[in-house]
């Protein structure tokens, strides 16, 4: 397996769909890749020699951010708007869709699993 970004691409797929298995890059911009380096996205990693993989891995170093950078990016991004206490923040905190969902009926999967109220089938006790 080829190490680019950090990342193990398989050898047995196609050039394109390789760089897709690098958090950051979907189909489009692999495709958009394998354009600006002139190299044919139908090439199989493991028919690539280690000139064409270098050219790859300098592409990607110098204009894309990729994986951990990414990650990293995100993360600040979202720790800023909860810091300021923004109103995508606070849904962020309180882990509730951030871009206008509506929560009443859906949002099941943001909000999470359901959980009972306790404190409901008390029985009064007699004095």
């Amino acid at each position: 397996m080829a190490r680019v970004a950090g990342v193990e691409i398989p050898n047995d797929k196609r050039l394109w769909v390789s760089l897709m298995s690098i958090y950051g890059i979907g189909e489009k911009s692999a495709k958009s890749i394998c354009e600006e380096v002139k190299i044919d996205g139908n090439t199989y990693v493991r028919d690539l020699n280690e000139g064409q993989l270098d050219i790859v891995r300098a592409y990607l170093d110098q204009n894309l951010q990729v994986e951990g950078e990414l990650r990293q990016k995100i993360f600040r991004e979202i720790k800023r708007l909860k810091d300021i206490k923004s109103y995508r923040g606070i849904r962020h905190k309180l882990g509730l869709p951030v871009r206008g969902q509506r929560t009443r009926h859906n949002a099941h999967t943001r909000k999470g699993k359901s959980r009972p109220v306790g404190g409901l089938n008390r029985k009064l006790e007699k004095t």
